[in-house]
């Protein structure tokens, strides 16, 4: 249509037309932008609801039930706890209207209305075996920490098979409730607990055998008392001293102060009490004893009643007087004497 050979009415009534077909066409582009825009902008806000989907089944720790644990969402997740954790063996379930209310209670601000997925889920614990490795290194563990402590280092290995329990797949704790009376031996039965975090699983009982490593000084032939330390036929080994109830003896190697104090069997571990500094006064050895008393000072000769080392307390005894006396013994010559 040429719209220039119109007349004038009719081209008046054509143009009031298009003017009114095209403010329409404008009226709804502009309402579905505004609509695009505002949906947009409810998104980036985050104020659109979650959408939940519920899993059948999970597993949890003994730490309790968290939201992320039991839900596959559209968005992350808070570390939100809902409940306590179900006893370990047992197993709870859960409707979407009852994890819907324990999300309520939780955090009120959470919006859970679009669900998806199982109408309702069912949680156990997360579960192992307590192998024999395990448990032979917990045992070890406890028993050094709190029997053998400094001694030396504890080795055990089962004398019976271990039938690896099922316990909750957490860190475990190893309580000991039963010992011989003569604790850590060579071969003794054991009874334990075993506990997690929050509860205890029960109690069993193991067969062991155990070793106790220690470096220790060994005579590699008998030893003769008096001999003194750094000429006697001795070195450091690593050796089991699990039968051993006494101190062992500690010293430097080439320890010219000490000497042996009773005899020695080859072979055998060098005890504390199976060495003593070196003694410079013997029994029966004529000795200068000397008492001060301010700025007087005594001086006489006595008899040693004891064999002593320097800073040992022995017994005197005063030849003409026939007195008895006790001193402490300074060097080789020289006692002071004690009133």
């Amino acid at each position: 249509m040429n719209i220039f050979n119109l007349q004038p009415a009719t081209f008046n009534r054509q143009w009031s037309r298009c003017r009114a077909s095209a403010g329409s066409w404008l009226l709804k582009a502009g309402f579905y932008s505004c609509a695009f825009i505002l949906c947009f902008a409810a998104r980036a806000n985050g104020s659109e609801a979650a959408t939940f989907c519920l899993f059948p089944v999970a597993q949890t720790g003994g730490e309790g039930i968290f939201l992320q644990q039991i839900v596959k969402a559209d968005r992350p997740l808070p570390a939100l706890k809902l409940c306590d954790s179900p006893a370990f063996g047992k197993i709870i379930e859960l409707t979407r209207a009852q994890v819907n209310d324990l999300i309520a209670a939780a955090a009120p601000d959470l919006a859970t209305t679009n669900w998806s997925g199982a109408d309702a889920i069912r949680i156990s614990r997360r579960a192992r075996e307590f192998s024999e490795t395990e448990m032979l290194a917990q045992l070890t563990a406890t028993l050094q920490h709190d029997y053998v402590k400094g001694k030396g280092e504890l080795e055990l290995s089962l004398t019976q098979p271990w039938c690896p329990p099922v316990v909750p797949d957490e860190p475990l704790t190893v309580k000991i409730l039963e010992l011989p009376t003569a604790g850590v031996s060579p071969s003794f039965i054991v009874r334990f607990e075993l506990h997690t975090a929050q509860e205890t699983l029960g109690a069993w009982q193991a067969s062991v055998k155990a070793q106790v490593w220690r470096d220790v000084w060994v005579a590699h032939s008998s030893l003769q008392r008096g001999v003194p330390v750094a000429e006697a036929d001795i070195a450091r080994e690593r050796r089991d001293v699990v039968n051993i109830r006494k101190e062992f003896a500690n010293f430097e190697a080439g320890n010219d102060s000490l000497e042996i104090a009773e005899f020695v069997t080859a072979n055998m571990p060098l005890l504390a009490d199976e060495i003593r500094p070196k003694v410079v006064i013997h029994r029966g050895q004529v000795a200068e004893a000397q008492l001060d008393d301010g700025a007087m000072s005594i001086h006489m000769k006595v008899i040693a009643l004891e064999d002593g080392a320097p800073g040992q307390y022995i017994r005197l005894r005063n030849p003409v007087s026939q007195k008895n006396l006790n001193g402490t013994v300074l060097d080789g010559q020289t006692i002071a004497i004690s009133l």
